[in-house]
């Protein structure tokens, strides 16, 4: 339950049973379970990541930034990449490690399975099963029951959102199985408004009396709270009325051992090259979920989708010489997944490509940031335009809508009804209908990404975006955007970023780079413990190309991007 005059961030719950899912068990006796109400995105600077990719060991997934658009929280929370908006409540809660249902088996049956030996049928769980209507159904039945209470005990206003997932995922290391974990959650979020004054619970016991509770609580805590002329529903008349189907759902049956066997696939193509010395791991994933959001203005819309995620990090080299990298894939459909092998093969020519970096010396000069990386810039973009931060007077970007900011060519566009987009949805996750626009057009900003709260604020209308943007694009674009290695020329080619160096009120960009030094369009050899530093807005409007490169993993699509010409501090 959120403290009295908080926003809703985190709250805390007991409950003592969850009901049985798609027949899988429920668990037993759980206490004090944190929670998240959702409310928003992550950012690619997440802990455990290096601007949107594995760094280290993860479950198949990678995190990325979405351009957070949160109400009251600003702050950012990690997520999932690859789950839309609408499906993000339910991927947070479980990423904090709301509900882990573990099945650890011995290392003797560890050994075993690796050694080619399979589980019993009672030790697999199988993914797939789960009804989706008849769970839509009930999710519906719940969050309608909530808003009836609400407006049965005085509240102006009601929002409800509820939510139910699955998830398998197997960790593996130098051919041994290390996790297999089952996920399961299923919970509802209530807020209520008493005129201008907003309470919320949170439970993730869907019985009758414990979400009628949850509404209860939540009037408690509006009573108490102090009024804000900005909070409130949406617009009834900017509310989704079209509900297209998205290409989202594509169940398969997955069990344990399919799980394993592709993460121990993707591992071994990997270290096949006798020059990997070692492995951090492999991993492979597979999740689904479901959520019913409804309002007392008379919406309910309902989601659901699925995703599936292979990672591979490897080790080449010895001592002070020894490098690592990754590959990864993130996709809706478990067809449209690329082969593990082909996962693992790339993590391995990464990281072999690796071997021998060194300095250079300081100096100005042209960078091109790898796709992988160049989402990390769009992210900041997307970062300083979200009214969250508009509203705080903590953007560089604030009432510059309308303005030129990079070269007339460039445009950056969100596609909220790309068929099997990483984060498609017919709705935000206040019911509001999304449409495709562009950010950024022909250089120059077109606008923020709002919510009703942050609209308010700032004395604007919604753009569809509480939940963050969906599906961005940077279109391809500028000369030589077929080739950027090329028209780099001479410069530096940037493949990873790190630190924390990146101001979103000044603009100011300082981070740790790695890469390789590129001379006549060719790499020379490749570059680490080096600083590269500019201003987000110089660097905007220094940009030569967007490649046509396109890396279409997750939500933000994009290319290579040159930059004209950065600092480059190294020796």
């Amino acid at each position: 339950m959120v403290a009295g005059g908080q926003p809703p961030c985190f709250a805390v719950e007991r409950i003592q049973r969850f009901p049985d899912l798609a027949g899988f068990p429920a668990p037993q006796q759980f206490s004090d379970v944190l929670q998240l109400a959702f409310t928003g995105d992550s950012c690619a600077d997440s802990p455990g990541f290096v601007d949107g990719a594995p760094n280290g060991f993860v479950q198949g997934q990678a995190c990325q930034s979405r351009g957070l658009e949160g109400d009251q929280l600003g702050g950012e929370v990690p997520h999932v990449q690859g789950i839309p908006p609408s499906l993000a409540f339910a991927y947070v809660r479980a990423a904090f490690g709301k509900i882990f249902l573990a099945f650890w088996h011995s290392l003797e049956e560890y050994s075993r399975l690796s050694r080619g030996n399979t589980m019993s049928d009672s030790s697999m769980v199988a993914q797939g099963q789960l009804d989706r209507e008849a769970e839509l159904d009930a999710l519906q039945e719940h969050a309608l029951a909530a808003l009836e209470r609400a407006r049965g005990k005085g509240a102006s206003d009601a929002e409800v959102t509820a939510h139910s997932s699955q998830g398998l995922s197997a960790g593996v290391r130098l051919g041994e199985v290390e996790t297999l974990e089952h996920t399961q959650d299923r919970g509802i979020g209530v807020t209520v408004y008493l005129g201008r004054r907003k309470g919320h619970a949170s439970s993730a016991d869907l019985r009758s009396g414990s979400v009628l509770a949850s509404v209860d609580r939540a009037l408690d805590i509006a009573r108490y709270t102090q009024e804000d002329k900005a909070n409130g529903l949406a617009d009834p008349d900017l509310l989704c009325t079209e509900f297209p189907d998205l290409d989202l759902w594509h169940p398969s049956t997955m069990d344990a051992g399919a799980a394993i066997e592709r993460a121990l696939a993707c591992e071994a193509a990997g270290r096949r090259d006798e020059r990997i010395s070692n492995s951090e791991g492999a991993s492979f994933s597979a999740g689904l979920g479901l959520v019913v959001y409804a309002n007392s203005h008379g919406f309910a819309g309902r989601s659901s989708g699925t995703h599936y995620g292979q990672s591979c990090v490897l080790l080449a080299g010895e001592g002070d010489g020894m490098q690592r990298d990754y590959s990864y894939d993130s996709r809706r459909s478990l067809a449209d997944l690329e082969e593990p092998e082909t996962t693992g093969r790339e993590a391995a020519h990464r990281t072999i490509r690796r071997l021998g970096a060194r300095k250079i010396k300081t100096a100005e000069m042209p960078v091109l940031f790898a796709p992988e990386v160049a989402r990390g810039l769009i992210s900041h973009l997307l970062g300083a335009i979200a009214g969250s931060a508009l509203y705080r007077n903590a953007s560089f970007l604030r009432n510059r809508a309308g303005e030129r900011l990079f070269p007339d060519w460039l445009r950056l566009s969100e596609r909220p009804h790309l068929r099997r987009g990483a984060s498609s949805s017919a709705f935000d996750s206040e019911g509001v209908a999304t449409r495709e626009r562009d950010i950024v057009g022909a250089g120059v900003l077109q606008g923020y990404l709002l919510s009703s709260y942050s609209a308010r604020r700032l004395g604007l209308k919604t753009t569809a975006n509480a939940g963050g943007a969906r599906n961005v694009l940077l279109a391809p674009g500028g000369k030589g955007a077929e080739d950027p290695l090329a028209s780099l020329g001479d410069g530096l080619y940037v493949t990873e970023v790190m630190g924390q160096g990146v101001s979103l009120v000044t603009g100011d960009y300082s981070r740790g780079a790695s890469g390789f030094l590129v001379e006549g369009g060719k790499l020379v050899h490749p570059v680490e413990e080096v600083t590269i530093a500019g201003n987000l807005e110089n660097m905007f409007r220094q940009v030569v190309l967007a490649g046509a490169d396109l890396d279409t993993r997750g939500n933000l699509h994009c290319g290579s991007v040159l930059i004209s010409t950065m600092m480059v501090a190294g020796e």
